[in-house]
């Protein structure tokens, strides 16, 4: 695992500040309990040489970021971060994906300017997104971390003006002590966007075993329906920590299509957009 004092020097040119004393402190805790959040990152390795295939088992993931991407463009503008019309709507918004995965995500949300920094706690996938992005010059302001989301939390001068776990909650041992670090890493003002799965007997039935079982759009095995979240639970835990639900949208996958549309209905995936209040 990348030490904290690595972590300081890689983004400080970006984001931190600190003095070399203070990442010299801050790399003594280098060893932090992360039990809390890591738990199936390493389940993911055997998928990282293939993950890029759009028409491989990460298809879904894929085609999602035709409305996610969107979507965290336009409640970042509506919040006053970047600038409407133009190229690059996010120019130097500062945007953290937790559970980056090889870079599916980060990668077109830095194509619209964004300074992005995607952490992981699985070596492998960092190793394929750092690999991916490569010398793309659209891309340097892309930076991958292998670390837990705690290690970040204790560089305590690394605050990002958005927060985005796409598909990951779902996926950690303990979902609000999540929730909590990626509020922590906001600053005020700053957004939160979580996508996930709901927790009932639809989503077992569309999310696993047809999902997995039947049309293969996710590998088998991807989830745990007893870690789904239900909406109710995750805008309690982002009141808690002091957030302000904005909105809250429906995902459908169309599998055929390989398409996903918006719908009301969130029984099975939906996506949160919070607001840090303090």
């Amino acid at each position: 695992m990348m030490a904290l004092k690595e972590i300081c020097c890689r983004l400080q040119s970006t984001f931190v500040r600190s003095s070399a004393s203070r990442c010299h402190s801050l790399v003594k805790r280098h060893h932090s309990n992360h039990a809390a959040t890591v738990d199936e990152s390493e389940d993911f390795s055997k998928y990282a040489a293939t993950w890029w295939d759009g028409w491989g088992e990460m298809k879904a993931l894929h085609s999602l970021n035709r409305m996610r991407v969107p979507f965290i463009r336009d409640c970042l503008l509506y919040q006053g971060h970047g600038q409407r019309k133009t190229a690059k709507p996010l120019n130097n918004v500062d945007i953290l994906d937790v559970g980056c995965g090889v870079g599916v995500l980060s990668e077109p949300l830095t194509r619209l300017g964004a300074n992005v920094v995607g952490i992981d706690t699985n070596e492998q996938v960092i190793q394929v997104a750092t690999s991916h992005r490569g010398e793309d010059e659209e891309l340097k302001k892309l930076q991958y971390v292998e670390c837990p989301i705690e290690d970040l939390v204790e560089v305590d001068q690394l605050k990002f003006d958005c927060v985005v776990a796409s598909e990951v909650i779902e996926h950690v041992a303990a979902p609000q002590e999540f929730v909590k670090y990626c509020v922590s890493l906001l600053r005020p003002g700053g957004s939160l966007v979580i996508s996930t799965i709901n927790r009932n007997t639809m989503s077992y039935l569309l999310a696993i075993l047809v999902a997995e079982n039947v049309i293969n759009a996710a590998p088998k095995g991807t989830h745990d329906w007893n870690k789904f979240i239900k909406p109710q639970e995750l805008a309690e835990w982002l009141e808690q920590e002091k957030c302000f639900v904005n909105k809250i949208h429906g995902m459908q996958y169309l599998p055929v299509l390989d398409k996903w549309m918006w719908t009301e209905n969130t029984d099975v995936n939906y996506i949160f957009h919070a607001t840090k209040t303090e």
